[in-house]
């Protein structure tokens, strides 16, 4: 017996809730363009069966554990590996019997639609997960997964995916992506640039990977120049696998546009170690420029998110490491952080530059106005923690007066848990379409026009914007 409400996120209004089911009905067959996200090309290359629901599910989520982690449950307990190596569960089915015991937890979060979206869509469960269904669940999914329909190639291809990018750290050697195209499979899989770990001069280990960054490239990252020549070399390898875009996770939007010399002496303080706390936010901030101006060269796509606490828990970053459900929002400025940056190339057509936010009393306020402006300029869709149908909603009320919905880039779905790429893009195009419903009903919108926009929203803006 199905559980989904065919008519979810619609809104409740009859005459309203009608015009967003035909709007929907046009696009929710089309293809899913995922042009920012964080799943393992190794799944694409290796083309091996997933090991079990824990694995898919449980394990590589930061979504779904973080809200266990909440209540009190280990990350061990839930088969997440510890950075040292040690203890963590690694039985598939007790980690699963947890998950379910906790899965009222997730009630009304956006995890709890995807997560329901893919029982029933992809895996056929005809009962919600729960501590006395847990096993039936389990078993049922551990035996699709055994089956050739739902390896990684297969699952691409059911997902309707055109194309999927991953996101890569500058220092990847991108053997996946090399294998995946030496296989001679028709799946597109791209990389995105990372450059992070020898951006930030707070990343753990920035002199050593520095030192990696000059040995990788041939070139002497001693020097400022030679620091720049790296990046070049590595964007132009990474485009050589089909990035179109590049990935900057800062904990601000700072920009700077300093002289030569003075990005070089404030360079050789970040090499050599001296850098203070301000000076590291200043160089992260030079290095935005600087990318974006690389950006003109190269075309890739500029990518900015900005305003996450990454790893706010000391105590789970030693013991788990990156990416474990910590990353938190916090308080950004926009107009004059990234004021240096737009006049520099602000008003350049052929650059684009997208902005991500974590704080939406921004939007209206910052974003919107900035974005409805500068041609160089983008708004990317609600990130992280409003990647939700009210984040969503909010998004498009906040921005759409302002910036319109071509200053936007459609939709992405970000995430590690491959098997709710479809439901994450069903989720978006159901808002959506409720939401230019509402414009119709309102006479804000004419309802010949609204199939297109719809279509733009789901899948030719962000065609358009990352150039895929």
């Amino acid at each position: 017996m199905a559980f989904l409400d065919p008519d979810r996120l619609f809104p409740p209004d009859p005459t309203v809730r009608g015009l967003a089911r035909a709007l929907y009905a046009e696009v929710q067959d089309l293809p899913l363009i995922s042009p920012h996200g964080h799943t393992d090309p190794r799944w694409y290359a290796e083309d091996a069966p997933f090991p079990d629901p824990a694995q898919l599910f449980v394990v590589p989520d930061h979504y779904v554990f973080r809200m266990l982690c909440s209540q009190g449950v280990s990350l061990a307990d839930l088969g997440v590996p510890r950075a040292d190596g040690g203890r963590t569960e690694t039985d598939g089915r007790r980690i699963w019997r947890r998950f379910a015991e906790s899965y009222h937890l997730l009630r009304g979060t956006p995890s709890r639609i995807w997560l329901d979206h893919t029982f029933e869509t992809v895996f056929g469960l005809e009962t919600l997960l729960s501590a006395e269904t847990a096993d039936a669940a389990y078993d049922q999914i551990a035996d699709c997964l055994a089956r050739p329909e739902f390896r990684p190639r297969a699952l691409f291809r059911r997902f309707n995916i055109e194309v999927i990018s991953t996101t890569d750290s500058a220092l990847d050697d991108l053997k996946w992506h090399r294998m995946i195209r030496d296989s001679g499979w028709d799946g597109r899989v791209v990389p995105a640039y990372r450059p992070d770990a020898v951006v930030d001069p707070e990343f753990e280990g920035f002199a050593a990977n520095l030192d990696r960054f000059g040995e990788i490239t041939g070139c002497d990252t001693l020097s400022w120049d030679g620091y720049l020549e790296a990046h070049h070399k590595r964007r132009a390898f990474f485009r050589d696998y089909g990035a179109t875009s590049s990935d900057h996770g800062h904990p601000s939007a700072r920009t700077e546009d300093l002289s030569p010399a003075e990005a070089a002496a404030l360079f050789a303080r970040v090499r050599e170690g001296r850098a203070s706390p301000e000076e590291a936010d200043a160089f992260r901030g030079q290095m935005l420029t600087e990318m974006a101006r690389m950006s003109l060269e190269d075309g890739l796509v500029l990518q900015i998110h900005a305003g996450s606490w990454r790893n706010h828990s000391a105590e789970v970053f030693t013991t788990y490491g990156r990416d474990k459900g910590f990353d938190i929002p916090s308080r950004t400025e926009f107009v004059r952080a990234l004021k240096p940056l737009l006049d520099a190339v602000g008003m350049r057509p052929e650059l684009t530059i997208i902005l991500f936010m974590l704080d939406e009393t921004t939007l209206s306020r910052e974003l919107a106005p900035l974005a409805g402006a500068y041609p160089a300029l983008r708004l990317g869709p609600p990130w992280w923690f409003f990647d939700s149908p009210e984040g969503m909603r909010r998004f498009r009320e906040l921005t759409t007066e302002t910036a319109g919905f071509y200053n936007t880039v459609g939709f992405n779905d970000d995430t590690r848990a491959f098997c709710s790429i479809p439901a994450r893009h069903d989720m978006a195009r159901r808002v959506d379409c409720a939401y230019l419903a509402t414009l119709v009903a309102t006479g804000r919108l004419a309802e010949d026009e609204a199939p297109e926009v719809a279509h733009d929203l789901a899948y030719r803006l962000a065609k358009k914007a990352y150039r895929l």
